[in-house]
């Protein structure tokens, strides 16, 4: 009787409660709450205005001075034309020889991803000195890396993902910069002298992004343009003066991102460009109206924004971000004055061109870039997309040559692409095929996410902890 019972009863029981033990067991994600630490997130439930008391521009050195080397100028984020795609004349190896690469100096720095800019044979790099607790706008010799001044401000920072990580912009008097807590600090470009401080937590209720500041600012005529978050949207700072020329309002309350502002031109109209935490505007740069935001796009609103805008042709813009966002077309148009803004096409990393740090670049009408982790058998794969299918891709480097978060750059119809390992590629630019032409190991590498600068010849490179300059020029 008991013998029945238990196997009429009792086995039953144990056997269904086994299955479900182990559905359960191989259901649960143990991980489902943990958040992958990553480069360049922003994450606005963690971010607050935080303001310190910060005396901008109170700390200087000078070392010594240099000759002036006129025309080599990567003045910003992505160069003279904001493309990342340099346009000298200068011929550029397609080997590294059997000496292998040329570098001509290393310089040590403080954990970050900052990149430099030059400017007539001057480098600018904004550091941040751990040990003295400021942040340094620093300025080398192009040609033999020795330092000439350093301009700075104490600030304390703890690391997350690095420190410093934005480019200043630098034109003939002015050098203008952006520090991890929203320090704005314009000097002279030669001599280093401080000329104005903005702290935009203080003075704008700025949030300072959770992975601090990643936005690289620009200067036009002499004109320092910002985009703030907080009070304003968008300001415009008399290089000169320090005094602000306009300011766009911010009814929406949108929030800084780690992107960058970006010129378009459509249909003769100025207008800058910036994707914030909430939607992706055209501000106007010029006429009456100018500091007015002309259109705006919120279909694409990701909570993660490193990458900037790319300009593209007849009004069409094109955005990514990272951490499964995938990326959006927009299309802007004009009807007697009047601008809007449409999402022409949106999908994931598994659908189409999308990049997680890096900005794309666009060149004769196709567009380049590494796609994410999340892209599926493209992943980390340097790829390439007409700007009129960014689905398919019509050309990628393949399994066998992948890369991870760090930059890429053309010049001299070469494509540069360094690995997050401090590998740098040099491969042969095409629109069909993948050409690996050289490649060799230049950096430790640990974290080579800043991007890179070419001009004269020279190339600028780094990793967390060290700036590297190259001499690329073809005998």
């Amino acid at each position: 009787m008991l013998k029945t019972y238990i196997y009429r009863y009792l086995l039953p029981a144990f056997v269904v409660a086994g299955i479900g033990i182990m559905c359960w067991w191989l259901l649960y994600n143990p991980v489902s709450s943990f958040r992958q630490s990553v480069p360049g997130m922003d994450e606005r439930k963690t971010g607050a205005v935080v303001v310190q008391a910060v005396k901008i521009g109170e700390t200087f050195t000078f070392f010594k001075t240099c000759t002036d080397i006129p025309g080599t100028r990567w003045p910003r984020f992505r160069g003279a034309d904001y493309d990342n795609v340099n346009k000298e004349t200068t011929r550029l190896i397609d080997r590294w020889g059997k000496t292998g690469p040329k570098i001509l100096w290393k310089i040590p720095l403080g954990d970050g991803h900052a990149a430099p800019a030059v400017y007539d044979g001057r480098v600018y790099i904004l550091d941040y000195d751990e040990t003295g607790k400021q942040d340094l706008l620093r300025c080398f010799a192009l040609v033999n890396g020795e330092e000439l001044w350093q301009r700075g401000y104490h600030v304390r920072l703890k690391r997350n993902h690095g420190l410093s990580r934005t480019i200043p912009a630098v034109n003939d008097t002015y050098v203008v910069t952006i520090g991890p807590r929203c320090q704005v600090m314009c000097v002279n470009r030669l001599s280093g002298d401080f000329l104005w401080g903005l702290d935009l937590a203080a003075e704008f209720n700025t949030e300072v992004p959770f992975w601090y500041t990643g936005q690289c600012p620009l200067i036009e005529n002499d004109t320092a343009i910002i985009a703030t978050g907080g009070k304003s949207l968008m300001i415009a700072v008399d290089c000169k003066t320090g005094k602000k020329a306009w300011e766009t309002p911010n009814p929406k309350n949108r929030k800084m991102s780690h992107s960058s502002i970006m010129p378009m031109v459509y249909k003769g109209k100025k207008m800058y460009v910036y994707c914030s935490i909430g939607s992706i505007c055209g501000v106007s740069a010029a006429g009456s109206d100018k500091g007015q935001i002309l259109w705006e796009a919120t279909g694409f609103a990701p909570a993660v924004i490193a990458p900037s805008p790319v300009i593209m042709d007849d009004g069409l813009i094109y955005m990514t971000a990272g951490y499964g966002a995938g990326a959006a077309l927009i299309q802007v148009s004009e009807n007697k004055g009047l601008y809007t803004a449409d999402i022409i096409q949106k999908y994931k990393p598994l659908e189409g061109l999308a990049s997680e740090q890096q900005t794309p670049i666009y060149y004769k009408g196709y567009l380049f870039g590494i796609l994410p982790k999340d892209a599926g058998e493209l992943r980390t794969q340097f790829a390439c997309y007409k700007s009129n299918n960014l689905h398919t891709a019509v050309m990628s480097s393949g399994k066998t040559e992948r890369f991870g978060l760090g930059p890429y750059i053309l010049a001299d119809n070469k494509f540069f692409i360094l690995s997050d390992e401090g590998e740098l590629t040099i491969a042969k630019y095409s629109t069909s095929k993948f050409i690996v032409l050289d490649k060799a190991k230049i950096i430790d590498g640990q974290d080579s996410w800043g991007p890179m600068a070419i001009t004269g010849g020279y190339l600028l490179m780094r990793d967390s902890k060290t700036l590297v300059c190259l001499d690329i020029r073809a005998e």
